[in-house]
């Protein structure tokens, strides 16, 4: 059974409330496909590998959290943007983006699905004061090791500790992705470590300085789990087909 690709949309605007984001690119439907959905692909990025996948899949739509139209983007359709363009319109498959929305949903989120999966209790926004933020701090006692080896085990990748294997932990930040200038606050929030998915070079000594352990574990990696649930959610709300596309990245 075939559901109308506007119901998804109302669907998925209703649950991410894109409306309440500032954002760097839009929100919803960025590429129009069929107006009848059986099949939905999701995957964290719109890469060509992924929409080859969807492709031979026949997927009728894709939803993922990276995808086009990014601000300060340049705007002529030319090379890598005509080719995946050209992809998904001699397809007629839609191409459906969340970013900001789809880290902050407090329980389909990247951040609300990593945290589920850390085990982390007692989840609080990280910056309650500020409306747009999209961290979060909550309680889990471990060693900065201990929780290391979770990371590892659930992405398949080491994450990068700034700080020593042994420190006990107690209070936990995180947000997923590019998310390491958040550092700040979760030293304000009292945090033994921020978790995020990237480094940058003077993160570490923010760390060290604050006396903060600090893990990158990966942007992909941690993005890997809010689009799954938003994906499995909506199969179950309309009886799609869904399936998962994963394009490895070492970043």
């Amino acid at each position: 059974m075939s559901t109308p690709l506007d119901s998804i949309l109302s669907w998925l605007d209703q649950t991410l409330q894109p409306g309440s984001f500032r954002d760097y690119c839009p929100n919803g439907l960025q590429v129009e496909g069929k107006a009848e959905v059986v099949k939905l692909a999701t995957g964290v990025t719109a890469n060509q590998a992924v929409l080859d996948k969807a492709i031979d899949w026949g997927a009728d739509a894709l939803l993922v959290h990276h995808g086009y139209f990014w601000k300060g983007e340049a705007a002529p359709v030319v090379g890598m943007k005509r080719n995946r363009l050209a992809a998904l319109l001699s397809h007629d498959v839609s191409l459906l983006a969340y970013h900001l929305p789809l880290d902050a949903h407090p329980t389909l989120g990247n951040n609300a699905r990593l945290g589920q999966l850390l085990g982390i209790a007692a989840v609080a926004p990280l910056q309650p004061e500020d409306p747009y933020s999209v961290g979060n701090v909550g309680e889990l006692e471990v060693s900065a090791g201990t929780l290391c080896d979770k990371l590892r085990a659930l992405t398949g990748r080491d994450p990068m500790l700034i700080g020593d294997r042994e420190r006990t932990l107690k209070r936990v930040a995180w947000c997923t992705g590019a998310a390491q200038s958040y550092i700040d606050a979760a030293v304000v929030a009292g945090a033994d470590v921020f978790i995020t998915g990237e480094i940058s070079e003077q993160t570490v000594h923010v760390a060290r300085e604050e006396g903060i352990a600090f893990i990158a574990a990966g942007h992909h990696a941690t993005e890997r789990y809010g689009v799954q649930a938003v994906g499995e959610a909506l199969a179950r709300k309309f009886s799609l087909e869904h399936r998962f596309f994963d394009e490895d990245n070492p970043v």
